[in-house]
């Protein structure tokens, strides 16, 4: 029997135990939807809102307002040139809006590590099974590589045969009657 050249790694039981597991949990389509609490869509919609452009808009219009109307104010001037005020309120609205953009940036990030692990367990269930493929490919192969070669033995035999059996006959044609 004739050995193929050329060996793919074969898979070890615990590659086969995995497989097992890979296509008995099909990772492509059990995507999992983690339920989220009150506290993480609160948080994403205070980010989703935040993080817009219309948010950025409105808020940028009213500071202008709010700077325009306090140096260009005759009667009072309720947050006068280095608009500390404005500042205060600023700095409560950042402080106040981080923790949520946080909380909803680490939820996004859990669910961007479980998906990267669905993939994972995708990409290795395919590696797997594009192994097995071609395992059973060069089985077959091996296979037929065999039987081409006793095809070969069995035609060269019967080649070699048939030339005995001519040289034979041209040996007894060569022989006249007279030597016999």
């Amino acid at each position: 029997m004739v050995q193929s050249v050329i060996r793919s790694p074969q898979l070890t039981s615990a590659d086969l135990d995995r497989l097992a597991y890979l296509r008995s949990i099909q990772p492509a389509r059990s995507a999992k939807l983690r339920s989220s609490s009150r506290g993480d869509r609160i948080a994403d919609v205070v980010t989703q809102v935040v993080g817009s452009w219309r948010f950025i808009i409105i808020q940028s219009c009213l500071l202008m307002i709010w700077i325009v109307l306090n140096i260009i104010s005759w009667i009072s001037h309720w947050d006068p040139y280095p608009f500390i005020l404005l500042n205060l309120a600023l700095s409560f609205q950042a402080a106040y809006a981080t923790p949520f953009i946080l909380m909803s940036q680490n939820r996004q990030s859990e669910i961007d590590r479980d998906n990267a692990l669905q993939d994972l367990d995708c990409d290795i269930k395919a590696e797997m099974e594009i192994e097995l493929l071609h395992e059973k490919l060069d089985s077959l192969r091996d296979r037929e590589i065999a039987n081409l070669y006793i095809l070969v033995q069995t035609q060269s035999e019967t080649i070699l045969r048939m030339e005995q059996m001519i040289a034979r006959q041209m040996d007894m044609n060569d022989r006249s009657p007279s030597d016999i």
